[in-house]
């Protein structure tokens, strides 16, 4: 044994960032450590050295176990490109669509692909830490299940339930997720993880006691609120409108930068802006309507996993007229992926929406065309003068282009997205992440907004700010969680005997 499961009361409850508290505890002491997470279902991805794309969160989880990311840490990603069908992405290669339904009967074989690649893992490194997938209590999907009691039974991994106190109920929470559960999947439930407390643990002493005597079932731990922690959400509904992205220092010259982002209904890869957001005087807020985008410097439109049908929502709330105002007024705006396909002149997709010729906005003089196999790839190139990474995920391809000056050279002489006086688009996320190119970009947008005041700090190193979030989780764990009973239940298992909670939901229960 030396793997276990966080499962999370509900989607958001905190198991990504639990999961990657502990692989970082983990690592700090010495151990080899991966992160799995079987099923996961975001828009949030990344490409892997090894060829293939998968959910964001597991590649910070691989960051904070020091390890590269890889496809075998998550092999099952859906991304939904509508409330009913997603791409589903098997060891970080597309492998067709599917609905709800018709997912169902994929189950059983991605099951054996699941196990078999955690099997290997657990081979391979000292411990891995899995993360489950929304409630392991979703009774209506337990018989296909792969991504929580399903994987927990398959390879007899205990599991921790996460419950985020912030929301209120929780102890209702995890006592309800535990007594919908099987008397087979109970019996891997080894405990509980309080998540986002505020106040005095004092206050929580009766309720912890209460749910111990309840269930039979100790809580491991009570993790407090920590605002300082906002990188790299897994789940994009966590970036609300009109919010300010993470918690800006004030400007080092005199005048604030201000960012608005589109949040549109299928925006993928949305922490592309957590850069901007990490730079002292950046307040980056995501917008759902055009008035928003009044007093906005600068305006960048996110990637998006449905660019036909969210270009038609821009269009609809009106921020599409307001995006057009913005640049005629002189001012900055950039693309990023689906959002740069969205300025072109002109999108071609029979791949993704089956839409054919659509208009686009208008702003880049260029045509996109859907390709039916995705481009995956980790370029390097430079751009404004600077050196510069990141990464393609899209289907996407411009197969005409005006005489608009290129963003990035590439090293085989080829050229990368476009720049205008007013407008930036590129298909690379992670753009932002490169810091002396992000301070260049901020200076090109500042300049063309007016905001003669505003000046980029020289000190912020985009790596190291994520470094301190994944060590502050570390912290975290090692000072507020039962580390000595984490470790007994990655290096034993789930304790034998633990009781069966009855209920009277349950049929059959006694």
């Amino acid at each position: 044994m030396n793997a276990l499961l966080v499962a999370g009361t509900t989607s958001d409850a905190g198991k990504s960032v639990v999961t990657a508290g502990i692989c970082r505890w983990l690592a700090r002491g010495g151990a080899r450590v991966a992160p799995f997470k079987a099923q996961n279902m975001s828009n949030n991805s990344v490409v892997t050295p090894d060829g293939g794309e998968i959910g964001r969160a597991q590649a910070l989880q691989a960051a904070a176990c020091g390890v590269e990311p890889s496809v075998r840490f998550n092999p099952v990603l859906l991304k939904p490109g509508s409330d009913r069908s997603s791409q589903v992405v098997v060891l970080g290669q597309v492998s067709g669509e599917v609905t709800a339904m018709s997912y169902r009967d994929r189950k059983a074989a991605l099951l054996d692909t699941v196990v078999s690649t955690l099997d290997d893992l657990r081979a391979e490194y000292d411990y891995v830490v899995c993360e489950g997938a929304g409630s392991p209590a979703e009774i209506n999907l337990r018989a296909n299940d792969i991504a929580n009691m399903g994987l927990a039974r398959a390879a007899g991994l205990p599991v921790l339930v996460v419950g985020d106190i912030d929301r209120g109920g929780v102890f209702a929470q995890l006592f309800g997720t535990l007594a919908l559960l099987d008397a087979a999947d109970q019996a891997l439930v080894a405990g509980f993880l309080i998540n986002k407390f505020r106040g005095d643990p004092a206050l929580l002493e009766p309720g912890l006691d209460q749910l111990r005597a309840l269930t039979g079932r100790p809580v491991h731990g009570v993790l407090p609120w920590a605002e300082e922690l906002w990188l790299d959400a897994e789940d994009s509904l966590s970036y609300v409108a009109d919010g300010v992205v993470g918690r800006p220092a004030p400007p080092e010259g005199g005048q604030w930068l201000r960012v608005a982002v589109p949040r549109l209904p299928r925006i993928s890869n949305a922490t592309d802006v957590e850069a901007l957001a990490a730079e002292p005087g950046v307040a980056v807020r995501f917008v759902t309507e055009p008035s928003r985008l009044a007093d906005a410097d600068l305006v960048v439109l996110p990637g998006s996993k449905s660019t036909v049908a969210d270009l038609a929502w821009l269009r609809r709330s009106g921020l599409a007229d307001a995006i057009r105002a913005h640049v005629s007024a002189g001012r900055p705006v950039a693309g990023i992926c689906g959002g740069f396909q969205m300025l072109s002149q002109r999108i071609v997709d029979e791949v993704e929406s089956g839409a054919g010729a659509v208009d686009g906005l208008g702003l880049l003089d260029l045509e996109i065309e859907f390709a039916p196999l995705k481009t995956l790839a980790r370029p390097c190139g430079t751009a404004f003068g600077e050196p510069v990474t990141g990464y393609e995920i899209h289907h996407g391809v411009a197969v005409r282009c005006g005489e608009l000056a290129p963003l990035v050279d590439l090293p085989d002489g080829q050229t990368e997205g476009v720049v205008t006086d007013s407008v930036l688009g590129t298909h690379w996320h992670g753009l932002f992440e490169n810091d002396s190119f992000r301070r260049a970009f901020l200076r090109w947008a500042a300049l063309r907004a007016g905001r003669d005041g505003f000046e980029p700090a020289d000190g912020t190193v985009f790596a190291e700010v994520r470094g301190r979030q994944l060590d502050l989780l570390g912290d975290l764990v090692e000072k507020h969680l039962d580390t000595d009973a984490l470790r007994g239940l990655l290096e034993h298992g789930v304790p034998a005997g633990l009781p069966r909670l009855s209920s009277g939901m349950l049929p059959g229960s006694v």
